[in-house]
């Protein structure tokens, strides 16, 4: 009770993160109870290392990590109480997090997006470009929102992207992309302007003339969905996904999609890789003539 006390009173704790501190301990008490190892005052290192072993026949690594920095918060404050003279939960090993592969969506489902969209209206102009771009050149949401019409260069073919931790890095835009974009900011970001007095830098637009948000690009990407009937689901960070996997999967090397990305490590990259592969075994198993014996 003097535990719970302190979360709720002193570090302010919501009733959801206190029921689930006093699930993890009570999973704790109810493992020394079976296995007749004493009460919480004492544990052991050796006990812990031993309840942290039983804990993965029944949790997955995030649910056991997140047990293991519950009791390590528990006993620093029985340390700092004097009621315990060591934290048994110090020097165990917290599990490896699983690396969750990327999803991606296939090419062909990319397509059929694109063919779904009406484009005769100035808005339907500007969705397709939205997830143009987002495809073509795979940045991020928040990056796609912060572009601004300077850092788009035509003769070039390439945008200025400013990344995350304020590192700037150039995309480049493939022929459609600059062909639509072109006909964006002369005809439908002048249509979208009209409606407000402001003028602004920004690149992408509501109707309302005024900068695109976040919030705004998932509703776009969702109504694109809907429209097309597809039944992916999907968000502007699949396409970033979708971007590097296609890349990889046509022959690109690692460090220029390393560099597209805007990914400081190439170990972020690499995860991509691992998609490819399980795409590549498939692509294998269907295609090699003596895979397929019995």
């Amino acid at each position: 009770h003097l535990f719970k006390d302190y979360l709720e009173n002193e570090k302010g704790y919501s009733d959801h993160t206190l029921t689930s501190y006093m699930d993890d301990i009570y999973t704790l008490i109810h493992f020394l109870d079976n296995e007749q190892f004493g009460d919480l005052l004492t544990v052991s290192p050796r006990i812990a290392r031993f309840y942290v072993a039983s804990l993965h026949e029944h949790y997955k690594p995030a649910s056991i990590s997140r047990k293991i920095s519950s009791l390590r918060s528990l006993y620093n404050f029985l340390n700092k109480e004097g009621l315990m003279k060591v934290n048994p939960f110090t020097d165990v090993e917290l599990p490896k997090k699983e690396k969750k592969l990327p999803k991606f969506i296939y090419p062909d489902e990319i397509e059929n997006l694109f063919t779904s969209i009406n484009t005769e209206k100035p808005l339907g102009k500007r969705n397709k470009l939205i997830l143009e771009f987002l495809y073509g050149t795979g940045v991020r949401v928040g990056e796609l929102c912060n572009i601004k019409l300077t850092d788009v260069d035509y003769s070039q073919g390439l945008v200025l992207i400013h990344g995350k931790g304020s590192k700037d890095r150039y995309v480049p835009l493939h022929e459609n992309l600059q062909k639509q974009l072109s006909e964006y900011v002369i005809l439908v970001r002048e249509e979208f302007l009209k409606k407000t007095d402001e003028k602004t830098k920004y690149l992408f637009l509501n109707f309302k003339g005024t900068p695109l948000t976040t919030r705004g690009v998932r509703l776009v990407i969702n109504k694109i969905l809907e429209d097309s009937e597809e039944s992916l689901k999907i968000s502007p960070h699949t396409l970033r996904h979708s971007f590097a996997t296609h890349l990889l999967n046509a022959g690109a090397d690692l460090r220029s999609v390393q560099e597209l990305l805007g990914h400081s490590h190439l170990s972020s990259t690499q995860i991509y890789t691992k998609v490819t592969k399980e795409k590549l075994k498939e692509n294998y198993m269907k295609a090699h003539p003596r895979a397929n014996r019995k």
